[in-house]
């Protein structure tokens, strides 16, 4: 017999997005251009060559978040040892919602993600940068 679920990714949303930051697409645009403020891709590059990027993102896959942003991990990006606010996104905002909680309980305290995330970037209007062939 297969294993039980006993907490959903329904519940898991439900906990880290009332432990977390959400900004709103508006303030996500308004701040894009903000040197103190870091966008962080989340999603597949698949997912990014497909539809294209907030322009100046960085891409962190978001299976390797945890061993980017630990500095004693042999993984570590320097770019999460920087004195700036990072402003997480994927898709649709469940990936970023997890990552925003995991990277706030790692004790990266200086962290959101954008309310509807990828999608509602792109249906309000924000400038996106296309990947070249």
């Amino acid at each position: 017999m297969g294993s039980v679920i006993t907490k959903g990714y329904k519940k898991l949303l439900k906990e880290a997005n009332s432990e977390i930051t959400t900004i709103s697409i508006d303030e996500a645009i308004k701040l894009h251009n903000n040197n103190h403020y870091e966008f962080i891709d989340l999603r597949d590059f698949r997912e990014i060559q497909r539809s294209g990027k907030i322009p100046g993102s960085f891409s962190c896959p978001r299976g390797m978040l945890e061993f980017w942003i630990d500095p004693e991990s042999p993984y570590h990006k320097e770019i999460f040892a920087q004195n700036k606010y990072f402003v997480f996104y994927c898709a649709s905002a469940w990936r970023s919602a997890l990552a925003t909680k995991t990277a706030k309980d790692m004790g990266l305290s200086n962290v959101s993600h954008i309310e509807g995330g990828f999608t509602n970037w792109e249906k309000s209007g924000g400038k996106i940068e296309k990947l070249s062939d």
